[in-house]
């Protein structure tokens, strides 16, 4: 069976080794060596990794953070690489369940903040697997800070609905690798297109911003 959480760990750890361990990426104030620390620490330090969602536990979390920080780049790397190690990522099926759409996103987070991007296809089986998993991110993400009924709309027509049931509805349609980039607030750099009344869109803009 293919493992698209393994590609897509290989395909990060490619590129934040060519960015280098400065370069900018879409997490706001991260560089890329902000960024492989956190990845590092979500796998390895389950104790401080909590305080990733969790507020009080966040400055717990961002003083284990910035001790893998301090950690030469090229070591960073090799421990995203190589995997979480002792950890329950590493049980059979919980790595694909729980690193797909980290590391897809990651991975975007540092190719599309680099110059002259474009957006690349996702293998129709990964974009499956994207898809099913979709409306579960966007309750996660922003499910009770949505205004609006935040429709979400593949090319061949297939949709989900989440929020405000009865409400204004705004439509948002791509590809589902783009709605997922979406729906975790990197809008700005997702090829979708976004249809509604003004009001409900720019609604919906505070809360996920898009260009």
């Amino acid at each position: 069976m293919t493992s698209f959480a393994r590609g897509e760990r290989e395909r990060l750890a490619g590129l934040l080794e060519s960015a280098g361990p400065e370069a900018p990426t879409l997490c706001v104030g991260w560089t890329t060596r902000d960024l492989a620390a956190h990845l590092v620490l979500r796998e390895r330090r389950l104790d401080a990794a909590a305080g990733i969602r969790i507020g009080p536990l966040a400055g717990w979390t961002a003083r284990v953070q910035e001790r893998y920080r301090a950690r030469p780049y090229e070591e960073l790397l090799r421990l995203v690489r190589t995997g979480p190690g002792l950890s329950p990522f590493a049980l059979p099926g919980v790595d694909e369940a729980a690193n797909l759409v980290e590391y897809y996103v990651h991975a975007e987070d540092v190719r599309r903040a680099g110059p002259g991007w474009k957006p690349e296809p996702v293998a129709p089986s990964m974009a499956e697997l994207l898809w099913k998993r979709l409306p579960l991110l966007v309750r996660l993400e922003a499910g009770r800070r949505l205004p609006v009924l935040l429709v979400l709309r593949r090319p061949d027509g297939r949709s989900v609905a989440v929020g405000r049931q009865g409400g204004p509805a705004v439509e948002v349609r791509g590809e589902p690798g783009e709605l997922v980039l979406f729906a975790f607030g990197r809008g700005e750099r997702a090829a979708v297109e976004v249809a509604g009344e003004r009001e409900a869109v720019e609604a919906l803009r505070v809360v996920l911003p898009f260009g």
